[in-house]
C-alpha cells in the first residue's frame, strides 16, 4: 500500500485543479484495534510526498457489516432469511460478521460454507454483493462505519463542487 499511495500521489500532483482526484480505501477491520489501524494508514499517507487526497474507510469488523446495517435489503434479496438471526446483530459488533450473515441467509449457515473451504466463501460473499447491494437505501443504512463511508463520498463529491 504504501508504494501504491505514493504513486497516486505523484500521479494527481500532475493533475490541473480542474481535474479532482481521490484515493478511497476500503478495509476491513477485522480483529484489529480501530484507533491503532486508522493511525497505521494515516502514517502511510503522511510518509507519502506528495500525499493523494485519501480516504480511509473501514468496515467494522467486515463488510458484511454495511450489508447487515440494511436488513429490509437482505430480506429482499433474500426473502426466506431467518429474522432471529437478523435481529440479533448489533451494528458494527465484532462478532464473527459474514458468519452471522451466513447463518441467515445460506443453507446450513456458516458451518455448511466452511465446510466448502475459502474459495467458496469468497465466492458466497461475492453473490452476497450483487444480491444485497441493488436493494440497500444508502441513507437508511443503520452502520456507523458504513454512514462514515457515504460521509466521505459526499466530502469530496462537495469538494469538487467549491
Amino acid at each position: 500500500m504504501p508504494r501504491l499511495l505514493r504513486g497516486h500521489g505523484k500521479t494527481f500532483a500532475g493533475y490541473s485543479g480542474s481535474y479532482p482526484a481521490a484515493v478511497i480505501l476500503v478495509c476491513d477491520l477485522d480483529k484489529r484495534c480501530l484507533a491503532g489501524f486508522r493511525k497505521e494508514l494515516f502514517d502511510i499517507l503522511h510518509a507519502c510526498d506528495p500525499k493523494p487526497e485519501t480516504r480511509f474507510c473501514i468496515a467494522i469488523e467486515e463488510g458484511e457489516a454495511w450489508f447487515l446495517g440494511d436488513i429490509p435489503a437482505i430480506k429482499k434479496a433474500y426473502p426466506k432469511a431467518k429474522d432471529n438471526v437478523l435481529n440479533g446483530y448489533e451494528n458494527d459488533s465484532v462478532c464473527g460478521t459474514w458468519e452471522l450473515l451466513a447463518d441467515a441467509v445460506f443453507p446450513g449457515g456458516s458451518p455448511a460454507l466452511k465446510a466448502d473451504g475459502w474459495q467458496a466463501i469468497g465466492a458466497e460473499k461475492s453473490v452476497w454483493s450483487e444480491k444485497i447491494s441493488p436493494h440497500m437505501t444508502i441513507n437508511e443504512n443503520r452502520s456507523p462505519s458504513f454512514r462514515y463511508f457515504v460521509a466521505k463520498l459526499h466530502e469530496l463529491a462537495l469538494k469538487k463542487r467549491m
